[in-house]
């Protein structure tokens, strides 16, 4: 059977009617695929995760996650019922207003509070503890899983989609300069919980309130790796102000809460650090998806993500040699 005709099943036997339509919608880049469904009852929206349907029972990380984000009063969208045998989710209607969607909008004059009220959201996230042995305080940004990102932009940025602009001989020199910026990043006694997608596509607006979506891969790591995600963002773009603005407010509401020891002086370090590290991840992405799954959706953000790199190279010394490296990719596209 198809995967619409599973959901068919799925949702008739939920609701004991037939939905009136099913019409697929854009996810992200994963291999996730959604439905949005509507019914006498009202909208809904269906996931079905090839991961889900593989799982083990009780070891789905998107279950796991969810109930936990909620406990802890974060809006996400609900859960009406799950088939783990079928890989598939019927999830509350949260609509499709997402963060990114108000700039150039009516509300734009709105985004410094609701990026305040988003940070605030963050805190509530990153205050969340839990046992070391449990998922997902189990796992988080250590020195393979930063190299791994970092591999993963070589191998689909570098020699891919970059190809003609990078010379394959500097890998060796660049993989050093990557295995040293990540040691700095790997400060476990500095770690949070971190959404890990934390950014304006992931936020969508719902009856005016943040509602946070695509967390099942949240994971430990600086508190600053959600705050790059969402402040140098390769959706949007905020006004340089603003941006700096929300650095500072997000640094004193961690001390507020207790979760951060640093000066300011050494959020501001690490930020930079962790952005360069998160922008390049997310250009690997793009590339990977643009040339080996043929999506051209994540192109056109290739371009604002690089144009991020500079500020970050130029800012802190310890990215200067990467940045030399990297230099004929940034002056080439």
């Amino acid at each position: 059977m198809t995967i619409q005709n599973n959901i068919v099943t799925f949702f008739t036997t939920f609701f004991c009617s037939n939905p009136l339509s099913i019409v697929k919608i854009q996810g992200d880049a994963s291999s996730r695929q959604y439905f949005r469904i509507l019914g006498t009852q009202g909208s809904f929206i269906a996931c079905y995760d090839p991961v889900f349907e593989a799982s083990p029972p009780g070891s789905y990380t998107f279950l796991i996650l969810h109930d936990l984000i909620m406990r802890h009063g974060i809006s996400v969208p609900d859960i009406k019922t799950v088939d783990g045998r079928k890989g598939l989710l019927l999830l509350e209607d949260c609509g499709n207003f997402l963060l990114q969607n108000i700039f150039g909008s009516s509300q734009e004059k709105t985004l410094p509070d609701r990026y305040r009220e988003i940070i605030d959201l963050l805190l509530r996230l990153q205050s969340i503890k839990g046992e070391d042995t449990e998922i997902p305080f189990s796992i988080g940004f250590d020195q393979n899983k930063l190299m791994f990102e970092f591999d993963f932009f070589i191998e689909h940025a570098l020699c891919n989609y970059f190809a003609p602009f990078f010379d394959k001989r500097s890998i060796g020199a660049l993989r050093h300069e990557f295995e040293a910026v990540a040691e700095i990043l790997v400060k476990p006694q500095h770690f949070v919980l971190n959404h890990r997608d934390f950014h304006s596509r992931n936020i969508l607006i719902h009856q005016n309130r943040p509602v946070i979506i695509d967390f099942q891969d949240a994971r430990m790591g600086l508190p600053q790796y959600d705050a790059v995600s969402l402040i140098k963002d390769s959706y949007v773009k905020l006004d340089p102000v603003l941006a700096e603005e929300l650095k500072a407010y997000h640094y004193h509401a961690l001390c507020a809460h207790h979760l951060c020891t640093m000066s300011f002086d050494e959020y501001l370090y690490y930020f930079d650090i962790m952005a360069f590290q998160r922008n390049i991840k997310a250009i690997g992405t793009f590339a990977y998806q643009t040339r080996v799954k043929k999506n051209s959706a994540f192109e056109h953000s290739i371009a604002p993500t690089l144009a991020y790199l500079p500020d970050y190279i130029n800012a802190r010394s310890e990215l200067s040699a990467a940045g030399k490296l990297l230099q004929p990719l940034l002056d080439g596209y």
